[in-house]
């Protein structure tokens, strides 16, 4: 494996890590992937072993088709719903589920979550969909989920968690962070009173200004 991609394992490495830590997700539980360079194959995180304990050895390299190409380990059982989203969104450099708890909420209550947050327009784009119920680790849950996630960077999975698109890992992990707080204060507002949409128009605009101008832009 060439430079590039023993870096992105390392950032699936990391960001495996940091998910847990910031509580997305409970023991092993959730997942991670990222395409490597070329876009044909993609690193995942194995099934059933705790972050804290995985190692880079540890990750899998699979095709489009869900083939091993490199490692020892059983890939996440997730694995069909990568390779699906891959499959279906060229948007997706990388993929982060997790099973935050105001997103699972939402997900168990069939919730779309609407534009309520401007940080969440700016980074998601704007509301996000909840997919119909499937069984986890199904072709079913996989078809589910792209089939409302068009070209969007996040979808809420039916009784069961949330998924982040990025182009990067980084972005993909920022994705579920910022939906697991628009979540949150969503279920809050509707709690105290009722939730204000951001108007469609507005969400348009913030999501435009936010790509074309927020950072230090070169």
């Amino acid at each position: 494996m060439s430079t590039v991609a023993e870096e992105v394992k390392e950032q699936v490495l990391k960001t495996g890590a940091r998910m847990a830590a910031a509580g997305l997700v409970t023991s092993t539980w959730g997942n991670i992937s990222a395409r490597l360079p070329g876009g044909s194959l993609f690193v995942i995180t194995p099934s059933g072993i705790p972050y804290d304990l995985i190692n880079k050895t540890d990750l899998v390299v699979v095709d489009g088709a869900g083939r091993i190409i490199e490692g020892d380990r059983k890939p996440s059982t997730e694995l069909m719903l990568h390779t699906a989203i891959y499959g279906a969104c060229a948007h997706a450099g990388a993929i982060v589920h997790s099973h935050s708890i105001y997103a699972s909420a939402l997900a168990v209550a069939g919730k779309t979550l609407p534009p309520v947050l401007e940080d969440q327009v700016q980074l998601v784009g704007g509301a996000v969909p909840v997919a119909r119920y499937a069984r986890a680790g199904t072709a079913d849950l996989a078809v589910a989920a792209v089939d409302v996630l068009g070209q969007g960077k996040a979808v809420l999975l039916a009784n069961h968690g949330l998924v982040g698109l990025g182009n990067t890992v980084e972005e993909a992990y920022q994705v579920c962070l910022v939906v697991e707080k628009a979540a949150q204060v969503y279920i809050f507002a509707e709690l105290i009173g009722q939730a204000a949409v951001i108007p469609s128009g507005d969400v348009a605009a913030i999501r435009e200004s936010f790509l074309t101008g927020y950072g230090q832009q070169v």
